[in-house]
């Protein structure tokens, strides 16, 4: 029997989503405190590619890793389509492109799984992060990008949520924020180029045609934000790489560069952009926000982040926007709801100001 489809990610999130929002209603629309930073790790680019995360497995229990990586495959996945998919999976291993899939390989053989397992849980991340990501520039043409990044499951996650330095011949090639067992970033840092954060977007029968387009070679979106980060000399092929290259899903890339009006979300189909929307703080419009719906359709009245986003925006003024009032904007209800994982906000022209935050 051929799997049924479903549309959209996984369905216990979108079930979820409403009632977990609606459960802080209650809470004031003010800033939350600041939670602990994640643990820090170097990874280096000049290791094997199947050695290169065993230092940070190292620093986890092998059986709390086991079962967590089993809990996110179990809450995304329903049992009939990962029995259906299994064989398709275990093929794609084998093909998976490179480092990624010798990066996947090793943590597999270190954690004892099999290998459908680990590239699925790989895959299961690509279609189900709901998020928030600002791009805004102050009056002297400082760029800040912030994000949340909001997933079902917050308990294990937040256990597994790492900043990573990735390093190439003894300096910060660039720096990500992912969680342990994922080889993909979501959010990272090109230092004095360029900022990138992926929202997912809700299109297509995600598992059905994440098998079909990864065996067609296309790019997971979180493994080509990587890339990008490692390959991308400036904000300009940054911006290309992003919107031109083939992926495996539908999603929104917001980069931030480091020189004035270097700010854009790019609404992405499989094959090319959708939709290209840049910074025009000439005409007043010094900041853009982007959750998991397309900018120029309102948001469903139970997931409205956008609004409230905008809203605190707007009365934080360009004069006084800096990472610390990002920072603020990212922490009001619901931008800030009983999902977020993490915050993140960074500036490539401040690298070092690189900051994540666990949130509860």
């Amino acid at each position: 029997m051929s799997p049924r489809p479903r549309r959209g990610p996984p369905p216990l999130l979108r079930a979820l989503l409403p009632l977990l929002l609606l459960l802080g209603a209650g809470r004031p629309a003010a800033c939350s405190p600041r939670g602990p930073a994640p643990p820090r790790f170097n990874v280096s680019l000049e290791q094997a590619a199947p050695l290169r995360w065993l230092p940070v497995l190292r620093h986890f229990d092998p059986g709390f890793l086991r079962g967590a990586l089993a809990a996110v495959i179990g809450a995304a996945v329903p049992g009939w389509v990962l029995e259906a998919l299994r064989p398709a999976l275990s093929e794609a291993a084998r093909l998976l492109p490179q480092p990624f899939g010798a990066e996947i390989g090793g943590m597999c053989a270190f954690l004892g799984m099999e290998a459908a397992d680990c590239v699925l849980v790989n895959l299961a991340y690509e279609f189900s992060a709901f998020c928030t990501s600002i791009i805004a520039q102050d009056i002297n043409g400082n760029i800040y990008h912030g994000r949340n990044l909001d997933y079902a499951f917050g308990n294990l996650l937040r256990k597994l949520t790492i900043d990573v330095q990735f390093i190439k011949n003894g300096q910060i090639a660039y720096t990500g924020t992912t969680f342990v067992g994922y080889v993909g970033l979501w959010t990272g840092q090109s230092p004095q180029k360029f900022t990138i954060s992926g929202d997912e977007r809700d299109k297509g029968f995600w598992w059905e045609n994440a098998v079909a387009a990864l065996l067609k070679k296309n790019c997971p979106v979180s493994w080509l934000l990587r890339n990008t980060l490692e390959e991308a000399e400036n904000f300009e092929a940054a911006v290309i790489k992003l919107a031109k290259t083939p992926i495996i899903a539908d999603v929104y890339y917001i980069v931030g560069g480091v020189s004035p009006k270097e700010g854009v979300v790019i609404t992405r189909n499989r094959g090319g952009p959708a939709d290209i929307w840049p910074l025009d703080p000439t005409n007043g419009e010094w900041f853009r926000v982007e959750t998991n719906y397309d900018h120029w359709k309102p948001s469903p009245p139970w997931d409205d982040r956008r609004t409230p986003a905008i809203k605190a925006l707007n009365s934080t003024g360009q004069q006084n926007i800096n990472l610390d009032t990002l920072f603020k904007v990212l922490s009001v209800y619901p931008v800030l709801n009983n999902l977020t994982i993490y915050t993140t906000v960074m500036s490539a022209a401040k690298p070092d100001k690189y900051t994540t935050q666990i949130r509860n």
